[in-house]
């Protein structure tokens, strides 16, 4: 007996291309075309996000300006002085601040992952994230290590106890993932916040991915036309990147030289190493993104994005500003 013909009128779903990537249970469509240079995490498929196509071989094309740049102007200046409000008016409710902020991203990264096809236990790691918060909030340093660890183990094993085998693997090593990423570096803001002058600290770990970011942004739309990274992030140029540098260091040696009292050659050291370090969260991210054939983690800021789109840099700034100024100052 043969089998039955397939039922023409039968269109995907949004869960049978995520899931089976064909147009239902018992059939298969073609498979999409992947960039020939675009790199895989998960070996899901990829695509260029939709607002950073590939540009054409040939002559290189300067950067667009891309978002809405009006709306992503008011959301940043919005941001920035909801901040500085907590920062210096309200310095008591900055952990509930950095808190809501992880726990946010934390929900968009695991949403997207879902997407892939990863099953980060949700509860356990927002559990997780709160109390690595806590931790460092009253122990400092030792707090997050350990909160950190009590937070893997307890995901781990909420995981396994539901199934084995590769999958459950995969979700395990996605949900590490989730809690080194996000709470973890997250939560070196708070070891900031406790030092001497600790809002200005926070400021000056904000303010360098920021710069990094427009400097960047201005640079690229003007001069840019050499792609630093095309099969990541096409959008991302040289020229851009000596902007972001630019930029980047001069907001530093400023910043430290006049708000921290701090020796004006440290923002040459800090300044490059922050703007470097935001540029590979930037494009860590973008990967990610790629490679989920997504284009933003979320749309809770218009003109940025999600949560994480926002902080993605900030998350890698927050420890290696930490750490350069445990070396230097």
């Amino acid at each position: 007996m043969s089998a039955p013909a397939p039922d023409p009128r039968r269109t995907a779903s949004p869960f049978d291309e995520a899931v089976f990537g064909g147009s239902g249970h018992g059939q298969t469509s073609p498979p999409r075309p992947r960039p020939a240079d675009g790199p895989s995490l998960s070996g899901v498929g990829s695509r260029p996000d939709a607002d950073e196509a590939t540009p054409r071989r040939g002559r290189p094309a300067r950067r667009g300006p891309g978002r809405d740049l009006r709306a992503a102007i008011l959301v940043g200046l919005g941001l920035g002085a909801l901040l500085l409000i907590v920062l210096f008016l309200i310095p008591v409710v900055f952990p509930a601040f950095i808190a809501l902020a992880l726990v946010l991203a934390v929900l968009e990264l695991t949403r997207a992952l879902a997407a892939g096809g990863l099953r980060v236990p949700v509860m356990p790691v927002l559990v997780g994230v709160i109390g690595m918060v806590v931790s460092t909030t009253v122990f400092h340093l030792d707090g997050l290590v350990i909160a950190t660890a009590v937070a893997v183990c307890v995901m781990i094993l909420w995981r396994v106890t539901e199934s084995l085998g590769t999958v459950a693997l995969r979700d395990v090593a996605a949900g590490v993932f989730t809690i080194a990423w996000v709470p973890f570096l997250g939560s070196f803001s708070l070891l900031l916040f406790d030092r001497a002058d600790g809002a200005v600290l926070v400021l000056l770990a904000i303010l360098v991915p920021v710069a990094n970011d427009v400097g960047g942004y201005a640079a690229g739309v003007l001069f840019g036309s050499h792609p630093m990274a095309p099969s990541i992030s096409p959008k991302k140029s040289w020229e851009g990147f000596v902007g972001s540098l630019v930029l980047g260091t001069a907001a530093a040696v400023g910043f430290l030289s006049l708000a921290v009292s701090a020796p004006w050659w440290a923002g040459l050291v800090i300044g490059p190493v922050l703007v470097l370090v935001s540029t590979c969260g930037d494009l860590a991210e973008s990967l990610l993104k790629r490679d989920l054939g997504i284009k933003d983690m979320g749309t809770l800021l218009p003109g940025h994005g999600g949560v994480l789109d926002r902080i993605d840099s900030i998350l890698l700034a927050a420890p290696a500003t930490f750490i350069l100024l445990e070396v230097l100052v």
